[in-house]
């Protein structure tokens, strides 16, 4: 069926209805009065047969030019409506599928985005769905002009001349077996062909976004190779997939260029038998036709030929459309692990924090990352996390940001089960410094103000006066207005840190989750923040993960992890005294001091 019907394009044919009704009714319109003009050409010649010569004058000759302005206005005007309803409605479908596609990809957690890298998705995005819209804008038009035309313009020539409208038949019959056997394998090379380019965006987005790396170990030849095999890869794909649509073109026009010398052939032998009065006879009947009428005949017939090749084209866009349709949909079906159980809890947390016997296990891994992990946060204290790399400190506190969904009743907000707070509202009881302290290419303002864009400017510089920001910030030629690069390459990885800091005080939340985001400030910086967190967050809780000891010597209390599990927790004066871990650590830390000194 040329037609494309999945559920998620559908339900847009009824919302813009409307428009395509619209345009269809122009196209139809358009078609039908396009054909009057065979009719005046096969009128004119025979006006020219019988009489010799046409009187400008005339009343014939004036009411047939009145007929040529009034179909050119037709025309005109029919064009002019088919093309702003169709293309409007398939760009809005176009924008509304973007849409839908955004706000899945939003809802989907981060394992998918583990598994499916981002020049996949972005080919989705990009590639795909400009398919799709071609297919719903030129395809439509195609498909409907090519069937109407075909209707109309066959109907009349049977009704002109039977015999050379059943050859007229030939080429729509062979067309339509042509592009029924070809539109499959077209669409398993357009997959192979999008799967291509899948890799090349995916390799080109990690080239420009490890530019840095590249750069620095002079590998920029090495990359320029790699890149050259697989875009040649990708090259000889598109032209496989090109030298098919281009045959199947060929032969489409090989076709329509053979029966249209069949009907000049035969019309004009039969014009001629016609016209010196012994008629050629088939079947036992003789056909009759004049030269205005194969004139006429010979315009319905070349009318024809472009809905053939669009009709044969409808076949290439549908086989990439249903074949880019198919990659769209599958990320659209796509399951949300990440929902809100029904009638989910909208609270305003104190700050109260307990984890239950908690663990917690990656998909498709074995073993666990944390393991009976069983503590109790008050609110209002400030608690530090320490431990060996990969114990599991940023994966215990992303846990409370609901990246991931843990069992019933092992996490618990102010006495409330985590998995019965409505995702949203988690979030916005708790802020976050995430490990890769991730910056828009903004402002500066615009970062630090992203959880309330309409802060005011006194509150995001205080903001960065808690995160010791702001005097770098002052240095800069635009200051706040400052755009950043990329993902804040243009600011040190130290003022990377503390913008993500002041971003997370802005948004004032009673838990305030600082993930290893002072490892990259100096220690009287450090210091200083940490002042800050006793001073302004006073009866709210925030938990800092630390690579250095003395980031945490001054918290309330202290977790350390050990291989996931929960190794102790208890105060830093109590810890020094109990603790094997935290001594040797705390004494290696006092060994580091000694020896910059």
């Amino acid at each position: 069926m040329l037609l494309l019907w999945g559920k998620y394009v559908r339900k847009y044919y009824l919302r813009y209805l409307i428009f395509f009704i619209l345009g269809v009714a122009a196209l139809i319109t358009v078609d039908y009065f396009q054909l009057e003009v065979p009719e005046i050409l096969g009128q004119i010649v025979d006006k020219l047969q019988s009489q010799g010569s046409i009187d400008v004058s005339s009343e014939w000759f004036t009411s047939l030019i009145i007929r040529v302005v009034v179909i050119a206005v037709i025309l005109f005007a029919g064009r002019v409506i088919w093309r702003l309803s169709l293309f409007y409605a398939s760009k809005k479908m176009e924008e509304k599928i973007r849409l839908a596609m955004y706000e899945k990809a939003e809802k989907l957690d981060i394992f998918y985005y583990q598994d499916n890298k981002v020049g996949n998705v972005m080919n989705w995005f990009t590639n795909d769905l400009e398919t799709l819209e071609e297919f719903l804008g030129w395809g439509s038009l195609m498909m409907i002009d090519g069937v109407f035309l075909t209707v109309i313009a066959l109907v009349k020539m049977f009704i002109l001349n039977t015999a050379l409208a059943l050859i007229a038949l030939v080429p729509i019959l062979l067309i339509a077996v042509w592009g029924a056997l070809c539109e499959k394998y077209m669409g398993i090379k357009w997959t192979a062909r999008q799967e291509s380019n899948d890799d090349l965006y995916d390799y080109s987005q990690e080239s420009f976004t490890g530019i840095r790396v590249i750069k620095a170990f002079v590998k920029e030849t090495q990359q320029i190779h790699a890149f050259s095999k697989m875009a040649l890869k990708n090259a000889d794909i598109n032209v496989e997939f090109t030298k098919i649509s281009v045959i199947f073109d060929v032969i489409i026009e090989v076709i329509i260029a053979a029966v249209a010398a069949t009907i000049l052939g035969f019309g004009g032998w039969f014009a001629y038998g016609c016209i010196n009065g012994a008629p050629i006879y088939i079947a036992g009947k003789p056909i009759l036709i004049k030269t205005g009428e194969l004139i006429t005949f010979t315009g319905y017939f070349f009318h024809l030929v472009w809905p053939m090749i669009a009709l044969g084209q409808v076949v290439t866009m549908l086989s990439k459309a249903r074949s880019s349709y198919r990659r769209i949909a599958n990320f659209l079906d796509t399951p949300e692990t990440l929902i809100d159980e029904e009638n989910g809890l909208e609270i305003q947390a104190k700050g109260d924090i307990e984890f239950k016997d908690f663990s917690f296990t990656f998909p498709n891994q074995k073993f666990p990352s944390i393991k009976h992990i069983t503590l109790k946060i008050n609110q209002g204290e400030n608690v530090g996390i320490v431990g060996a790399v990969g114990c599991g400190k940023s994966t215990l506190v992303n846990t409370l940001v609901r990246l991931y969904n843990v069992e019933k009743n092992k996490i618990f907000i102010d006495g409330i089960d985590i998995m019965k707070i409505k995702i949203q509202s988690v979030r916005n009881n708790v802020a976050i410094t995430p490990q890769d302290n991730f910056l828009f290419s903004d402002s500066i303002f615009n970062n630090i103000a992203f959880s309330n864009i309409d802060s005011s400017m006194d509150k995001v510089k205080r903001a960065a006066q808690f995160a010791s920001v702001d005097e770098d910030i002052e240095q800069f030629t635009n200051k706040y207005d400052s755009v950043m690069g990329e993902n804040g390459h243009t600011v040190s990885g130290g003022q990377k840190q503390r913008i993500s800091i002041a971003r997370a005080y802005v948004k004032n939340a009673p838990i305030l989750i600082l993930d290893d985001s002072v490892s990259a400030v100096d220690m009287k910086t450090e210091k200083s923040i940490l002042n800050s967190i006793k001073e302004e967050r006073k009866g709210k809780t925030t938990l800092v993960v630390a690579s250095r000891i003395s980031t945490v010597m001054d918290m309330d209390k202290i977790i350390i992890l050990k291989d996931g599990e929960l190794e102790a927790f208890d105060t830093p004066v109590n810890l020094l005294k109990t603790n094997k871990t935290f001594i040797r650590m705390h004494s290696l830390q006092q060994l580091e001091e000694e020896m910059a000194k």
